[in-house]
């Protein structure tokens, strides 16, 4: 179900202008003039339609205006479905959802996902040219995407590919590394200038040295934008300013990474299991 999830997601985001059209007629609702980036989930309620358990029974957190927070815990607690509601991939049973106080229900929804950009664990890249799958359809010029690319630490290796960003990368980026397609990914999540940008263990499928970069190119692209990411390895999450710990579609613990190593709790017991598991205790 999770894997479902995150590849709806990624379609949602993904292929937003290729829908453009036909959305035209029935996408109703508001457009934001300023977006600020302010994002509060307040004792939301969820449970897929396929389910008879529910898998949010209450969360609630917030994220302010260009602060990077982070979602841990277990899988199944409820990390991506939260960015599942907030695309609208999904709209939640209870509870409320809103941007800069606003009710995201109450958004055109084509506007909401133009203000977020999406970085996950597989891109998903197209048998076209690198400028192609940066741009996505969008009306982005040359310029801008070359910005994105530097921004995503992509700029230096594209231009020493022999045909540049013109380079024919094949389906799901087989030309490409695993770094590389990561790298691309961020290019094109920040390409649309997103107040908004989510990261779904983004580096978690890296080796050490790629995962090294690609958080670089994080870093960048996060910069004066409200960020949520979610994360895998516990140790990328050192600078983040608030971390949410879940656990049976709740917060459980809140607070930095130090804070919660501290603190006796989910993220403590999450870190010594990783430790564990890298031959580290």
């Amino acid at each position: 179900m999770m894997a479902i999830m995150k590849a709806r997601i990624a379609a949602a985001i993904i292929y937003e202008t290729i829908d453009q059209s036909q959305q035209a007629a029935t996408d109703k609702g508001e457009e934001m003039l300023t977006c600020n980036g302010r994002l509060e989930f307040k004792d939301v309620h969820f449970r897929y339609p396929t389910r008879e358990t529910p898998i949010l029974k209450g969360l609630s957190w917030h994220a302010e205006p260009g602060e990077t927070i982070a979602f841990v815990g277990k899988s199944g607690c409820g990390k991506s479905t939260s960015i599942g509601l907030l695309t609208r991939l999904y709209d939640c049973d209870k509870g409320v959802m809103t941007l800069d106080g606003r009710n995201i229900r109450a958004l055109k929804l084509s506007h909401l996902r133009k203000l977020i950009g999406i970085v996950q664990q597989e891109p998903c890249l197209f048998n076209g040219t690198i400028r192609e799958n940066i741009v996505l359809g969008r009306n982005i010029s040359d310029e801008k995407a070359e910005e994105a690319a530097r921004i995503a630490n992509a700029h230096d290796f594209i231009m020493k590919l022999e045909k540049g960003y013109d380079t024919i990368i094949g389906t799901g980026g087989i030309a490409l590394s695993g770094g590389q397609k990561q790298r691309l990914a961020i290019a094109r999540a920040v390409a649309g200038e997103p107040k908004i940008l989510l990261l779904d263990e983004a580096t978690s499928a890296l080796d050490s040295e790629s995962e090294k970069i690609v958080q670089l190119a994080l870093n960048r692209a996060s910069v004066g934008r409200t960020t949520i990411v979610i994360a895998h390895r516990l140790s990328t999450l050192k600078d983040v300013q608030r971390i949410y710990a879940i656990e049976d579609g709740r917060v459980v613990q809140v607070g930095t990474h130090f804070e919660l190593l501290s603190a006796d709790g989910l993220y403590s017991n999450l870190a010594r299991a990783q430790e564990v598991g890298l031959g580290l205790g």
